[in-house]
């Protein structure tokens, strides 16, 4: 193993290139590096050293990711969850979501997976499908998966089967 002053240089080299790639959390860029077999003193020196040069941000990050997944059509649960698996705190990624709440677009996103779930249903199982408990019920654990809150996704549910059917 290179003495440290060697593998200083070379761990803020890799994470650099790390970063080119797209942003990450603290704790991604942290296992990518330990992966790399860099030490522990290396990996937070040249975490603190990149943080010091903005080039490591978890707010920047969480506010991008937020932006990005909300773009996708993702509800606010899933993401908080994503957020918490690539090791943002719970406090920061609770100020992203809530700088990027919107709650009309959240309804919308909710009603447009909906109606795209419902669709899929129907060519499956037939247009009365929806009708049923089970079809409703399929609909609202949908939602529920794509991380949007339970009174939203029976509000939704009951209110797109309503107005399609």
């Amino acid at each position: 193993m290179p003495p440290l002053c060697q593998m200083e240089p070379d761990c803020y080299r890799a994470a650099l290139r790390i970063l080119r790639h797209r942003f990450n959390s603290t704790a991604e860029l942290r296992l990518k590096l330990r992966a790399r077999n860099f030490d522990k003193q290396t990996i937070d020196d040249t975490l603190t050293r990149l943080t010091e040069e903005h080039w490591l941000d978890d707010e920047r990050f969480a506010g991008s990711f937020v932006r990005t997944r909300a773009g996708k059509r993702v509800g606010p649960r899933r993401i908080a969850r994503e957020l918490a698996s690539v090791g943002v705190a719970d406090e920061v990624a609770r100020k992203a979501l809530r700088e990027n709440e919107d709650e009309e677009r959240i309804r919308t996103d909710a009603i447009a997976l909906c109606q795209k779930k419902m669709r899929t249903l129907v060519r499956r199982h037939g247009p009365d499908f929806i009708r049923t408990n089970e079809g409703r019920n399929k609909l609202t654990v949908y939602l529920l998966n794509q991380g949007y809150d339970a009174a939203l996704a029976r509000d939704v549910v009951k209110e797109t089967t309503v107005v399609e059917h």
